[in-house]
């Protein structure tokens, strides 16, 4: 075969690939990735949506981000420590949206303008396209940290469209007094590290998390949320440990409250007053012990806790 040839030939397949490769979402471990457009109040957001290839009808899932980095959160791929691709393995359509100037959502000129209530309707305006193109009544809703207090929000406000809500890592009421002046929040590696169990040296403890963990996290922060980030939510939670930010009273469906015992923004206490609130019967608290604000990406805690959250969305 002469050079000339073996050059068309090797033209052709890549054209034939490149075509393919436009016409199939984006997979790998059997997960298949599709971002869908959504835009709210003038905002582009990102919303995508992860699925297992094959098998039957999958469930939706939204998963409700935390208060200074995006979804990717939930999808640390490295081992089997991704939350978004267990639920896709296990039934799940897994949904991912960044609130408006997080992430790979449109920057927003104010960062204060995405506090919690705006997000909760970032998060509605998600479901709503969900539940559309599922053609489900409701779907189940995961918030992590500040995503908790979103998510409760949008539970509380629009009943109808939830099925079951895990509040994981829940901000039940204020964290501390302190006037919050700038709009955006200075993203470091420290403080993106900061949700890691340290040692007495103020290290993270790799006995706790797998470094290559650690590692994956803090990479795909500076990817996605690079130096800044809103700062509305931010100014929501610094309040007074006396004010309130998740109406559990309000919300309908039923109720995960899940934490762990050395999460350092979460009152096992003030969860138990929370889930006392809450109306519904089929309702669950759980403290893992030893977990972490963090615990579903920590050797010891992340499989207890995901097992848990799968049992109580599939009850």
């Amino acid at each position: 075969m002469n050079r000339h040839a073996f050059v068309g030939i090797f033209a052709f397949w890549s054209v034939l690939i490149a075509l393919c490769a436009l016409s199939h979402p984006a997979s790998a471990s059997g997960i298949t990735r599709e971002i869908v457009p959504l835009e709210r109040d003038g905002v582009k957001l990102h919303l995508e949506c992860l699925r297992a290839e094959g098998g039957g009808e999958k469930e939706p899932l939204l998963m409700a981000h935390g208060l200074t980095y995006s979804s990717h959160e939930f999808d640390v791929n490295y081992g089997d420590y991704s939350l978004a691709r267990f639920f896709a393995q296990n039934g799940y359509a897994v949904w991912l949206l960044d609130i408006a100037g997080y992430g790979s959502s449109q920057p927003v000129e104010d960062g204060f303008k995405p506090n919690s209530d705006y997000a909760a309707e970032d998060i509605a305006a998600a479901v709503r396209l969900i539940l559309e193109r599922s053609g489900k009544k409701s779907m189940d809703v995961l918030g992590w940290s500040w995503g908790t207090v979103t998510s409760g929000r949008f539970a509380a406000k629009y009943p109808e469209m939830v099925k079951k809500l895990v509040l994981y890592a829940p901000i039940v009421a204020g964290l501390a007094a302190i006037d919050v002046t700038s709009p955006f929040h200075e993203n470091t590696w420290a403080h993106a590290a900061g949700d890691f169990q340290v040692k007495e040296d103020k290290t993270i403890d790799y006995n706790i998390v797998e470094a290559a963990v650690a590692d994956t996290f803090l990479s795909n922060c500076w990817r996605y949320d690079k130096d800044s980030s809103p700062n509305g939510g931010r100014r929501d939670l610094l309040v007074a440990p006396d004010k309130r930010l998740i109406p559990t009273a309000d919300i309908e469906a039923p109720v995960l409250l899940i934490s762990g015992s050395k999460d350092e923004y979460v009152s096992p206490e003030l969860c138990k007053e929370a889930f006392d609130t809450l109306r519904n019967k089929g309702s669950r608290l759980e403290i893992i012990e030893g977990g972490a604000h963090a615990m579903m990406m920590e050797k010891p805690y992340y499989k207890a806790f995901r097992e848990k959250v799968l049992e109580f969305l599939k009850d």
